[in-house]
């Protein structure tokens, strides 16, 4: 274990920012505590200024395209009082940050931006200080700006790095340092070019799938034919006897490492390798909705827990509610499994070495959850976790996907075997066959409204998909909503949004129909039971900006879909119009408006680079991706197969950023995409009289769905 001297030490000379790890699960979720006891004894530094006045800022966060690298170091120069050019941020290395949950959740903004500014604030407050007492006056009157502190009665000026040279200051953050409000923002609140953007854009960044170590070799899996396979006789000789090739198995994992990447490939091939079958039938695409309504975790189930997980959140008598209804609308939802498809697929690459206190494992490779995944390489290896160390460089996407250490646990199985520094990067084949998908559901909504268009009962049941956005963000007195976990055949995990996206769907889609049925307005059903004024402003706002209430053009069609999810409040409309190709209709989206409440903006570019990438992945999700499988094999792991958004499906999207200064800093990487898939399909429904209720909507184009309501 680093003690604070070493870590200290370290660091060197200047003012050191620092903080002990377990005060630092206010900015964590409660998925789960640290995994050992050390982690809530190190001392973790988060700011240092050098003697230049050069900042360096240290986070467990990561950099995964969304453009936080460049909204912290924001955040720091606007408290701190410095340029964003002198601020270096490391991030993501479990050797030199703090320990951090991950990069998930849209809570890097409102958590980690929170701590930072803290940070950054305290050691302003420390500067000034410290110039006072160089000077000899009272602190009181002394501003700091450009990274120095004037006095401006007397006009003399020092810069931080004169204030901190040649000595180790060290200042533990304060919760109550003053903060500067966001209606005084000058580097907050702008539109700050994105930090590293002439490397990525020249191709001068290093991915992991770039990194090269002496000596390094190129890895590949021996993968099996079909989910829950076990490795049943494994013959590698052929492979062996290729000069300077390495084949290894460890139980189930087998694979082989050779100087370059084709000669990987080829010895791959020379591999044989038989599989059991798992046991059992196993469903398939055709059949999963029922074997998901039907194969409830029980145990869990019965279990419960907060949040909709079993256990049924109840306000009010549903039963009497619904019966007492003047009308009743009862629908079922489905959701399709879907994949990351990331950027860039897992890669990692895995070196090991050997001190005087046993083997210590390095490994660079693109995760949301560094620390999360250094545990999982100290349970693989046995090895302490102070042992291992993860470095995540900016990575290209991930959407929820790489929570996990799979590939870096491969690579490093693999280096050990070979005594060199292994890479692996997976094939797009391997990403979409071995990584885990956003979760398939069947969702169950049953509501009811009186004539004047309130909304007296709600009953929503999802199964599997998930608890994310379950509840209702609209007025009801009498609901009852509950999240059945299913024992799921795909491997399945997050995706950008959880399930708040598949419930956002069902919830919207519904509000729309009952609108219908009452032959309300959609925009006015909804305002009508909305309480919270800052979810009727972002609908009123769009609904602006599209142009609501003007009829669409023939053959086109309008809808929307709203919400709040993760701190943020989002109205999404759209415009779809039909077109026929090989006798087939086909929806497009022709333009999009999202109006998006996150409290104050910190990026105005970034803020919306991340709503209109949201809005263009929505798409996807809404109109044709959907992952094929049966008897335990993906069938269609290509991107030949398996469609995403095209440039060609991007509509006209606008954005409106409502700029909230009188509110707390949200995320937003995830709750915009929320709005499209509802908006989408009842705007359908407006050109075609179809209603889908099923994601994807149109695959194969629009297909007919009965529009008898069920129930009066």
């Amino acid at each position: 274990m680093t003690t604070r001297r070493e870590f200290l030490e370290r660091l060197g000379a200047g003012l050191v920012v620092t903080l002990v790890s377990r005060d630092l699960f206010a900015q964590t979720t409660s998925h789960q505590p640290p995994a050992t006891s050390h982690q809530s004894e190190q001392i973790g530094a988060w700011l240092h200024i050098g003697g230049d006045g050069h900042v360096t800022v240290y986070t467990g966060k990561v950099e995964f395209g969304q453009g936080i690298r460049t909204s912290l170091a924001q955040e720091v120069a606007e408290e701190l009082r410095v340029p964003v050019s002198s601020i270096q941020m490391i991030m993501g290395d479990t050797e030199l940050t703090p320990f951090d949950m991950g990069t998930f959740g849209s809570l890097s903004t409102p958590q980690m931006g929170s701590k930072l500014r803290k940070v950054s604030a305290t050691a302003r407050e420390l500067l000034i200080a410290l110039a006072a007492q160089h000077w000899g006056i009272a602190p009181a009157g002394l501003t700091a700006s450009d990274g120095h502190v004037h006095d401006p009665k007397s006009g003399r000026t020092i810069g931080f790095g004169e204030l901190t040279a040649g000595r180790q200051l060290v200042e533990t953050v304060r919760d109550d340092a003053e903060l500067t409000e966001p209606t005084s923002w000058r580097v907050a609140g702008t539109s700050v070019p994105k930090v590293g953007a002439r490397e990525l854009v020249t191709g001068r960044h290093a991915y992991t799938s770039d990194i090269v170590r002496p000596g390094m070799l190129f890895g590949k899996v021996i993968r099996p034919t079909m989910y829950g396979s076990k490795l049943a006789d494994f013959d590698g000789g052929s492979a062996a006897t290729i000069k300077r090739v390495v084949v290894t198995r460890d139980g189930d994992f087998a694979g082989i490492a050779a100087p370059d990447a084709d000669m990987a490939t080829r010895a791959l091939a020379a591999v044989r390798a038989t599989w059991t079958s798992p046991n059992g039938a196993q469903p398939g695409s055709s059949d999963i909705f029922t074997y998901l309504r039907t194969n409830i975790l029980k145990a869990i189930d019965e279990r419960g827990g907060e949040g909709g997980r079993g256990r049924p959140t109840v306000k009010g008598d549903v039963d009497a509610a619904l019966a007492g209804a003047t009308k009743r609308l009862t629908r079922t939802y489905t959701v399709a499994y879907i994949a990351h498809v990331p950027l860039e697929p897992r890669a990692a690459v895995a070196e090991w070495s050997r001190d005087a206190q046993g083997d210590k494992l390095t490994v660079w490779t693109g995760t949301q959850r560094p620390f999360a995944v250094r545990d999982e390489l100290a349970r693989a290896f046995g090895l302490a976790p102070e042992r291992v160390r993860v470095i995540v460089p900016d990575t290209g996407s991930g959407y929820g996907g790489k929570h996990t250490g799979e590939c870096a646990v491969e690579a490093a199985r693999l280096a050990r075997a070979a005594r060199k520094p292994v890479k692996l990067v997976w094939t797009r084949e391997e990403e979409f066959r071995w990584a885990y998908f956003r979760p398939g559901g069947v969702i169950d909504v049953d509501a009811g409204v009186h004539e004047d268009g309130k909304l007296v009962g709600w009953k929503f049941d999802n199964y599997n998909s998930g608890p994310a956005g379950i509840e209702p963000w609209y007025a009801i007195p009498n609901q009852r909503v509950v999240h059945h976990p299913s024992d799921s055949p795909l491997r399945q995990g997050s995706y950008r949004g959880l399930a708040a996206t598949a419930n956002h769907f069902a919830r919207e889609t519904h509000m729309s129909e009952l609108a219908s049925i009452l032959t309300m307005d959609a925009l006015q059903f909804r305002l009508k039971n909305i309480e919270d004024p800052r979810l009727h402003d972002v609908f009123t706002a769009a609904a602006e900006r599209f142009g609501w209430g003007k009829p669409a053009p023939a053959g086109h069609g309008y809808g929307m879909g709203g919400g709040f999810e993760k701190g943020g409040y989002f109205a999404t409309f759209t415009e779809v119009a039909l077109e026929t190709r090989g006798g087939v209709r086909e929806p497009r989206v022709v333009r999009a408006v999202t109006a998006f409440d996150n409290g104050p903006t910190i990026n105005p570019d970034g803020l919306r680079n991340q709503i209109v990438g949201a809005m263009i992945q929505g798409i996807g999700g809404a109109l044709f991706e959907a992952i094929d499988f049966d008897h335990g094999v993906v069938r269609n792991a290509h991107l030949a197969q398996y469609r995403v958004p095209r440039f060609s499906d991007v509509p006209k999207i606008d954005v409106v950023l409502m700029d909230r200064k009188d509110k707390p800093a949200m995320g937003a990487g995830e709750t915009p995409i929320m709005g499209m898939a509802p908006a989408i399909g009842a705007a359908i429904y407006e050109a075609t009289g179809i209603r889908p209720r099923s994601l994807p909507m149109a695959r194969h184009g629009l297909q007919s769905v009965s529009e008898v309501p069920t129930g009066r």
